[in-house]
């Protein structure tokens, strides 16, 4: 995706935890997106700060996860469930089995992160595990952004 891009539709989405996102949130506040898979190392060192991000700025910002499957066992729903919990995602998660969302973002990578400005478009994207080290001064500086 190039930034400035519009949030892509989650339509047919499964949600994992029966917490569907209404889309109109997307307009109202900034969303921060990111993309992670069961076998992914990387990703599950840095889901208890995605977590913690999500609660610290829980009425700043909208989260959602997207598991994006890399081998046959990241399918099975059962693992993402036990990741999930074990990590605390308590924010919107979709399991993305038939690559409905991650095709609609173009996305290749995990970790990923999306963030996007209260207008839907987006803002800032980076992969990989170096990324989580920047990633709150960038929510910071978006919320702010909203607010003006």
């Amino acid at each position: 995706m190039k930034l400035r891009a519009p949030i892509p539709s989650f339509d047919g989405a499964n949600w994992l935890n029966n917490i569907k996102v209404n889309e109109k949130l997307f307009t109202e506040k900034p969303t921060f997106v990111h993309f992670w898979s069961v076998s992914c190392d990387l990703c599950k060192y840095g889901l208890d700060t995605i977590s913690g991000l999500a609660d610290k700025y829980d009425t700043h910002i909208n989260v959602i996860a997207v598991h994006m499957p890399r081998t046959e066992e990241d399918m099975i729903l059962q693992n993402v469930k036990t990741v999930a919990n074990y990590y605390h995602i308590a924010h919107p998660l979709v399991v993305d089995n038939d690559f409905l969302i991650t095709d609609r973002f173009a996305n290749r990578y995990v970790p990923a992160y999306y963030l996007f400005d209260e207008k839907g478009q987006l803002r800032h994207y980076q992969a990989g595990g170096a990324a989580l080290r920047m990633l709150e001064k960038r929510i910071q500086r978006i919320i702010e952004d909203s607010k003006r």
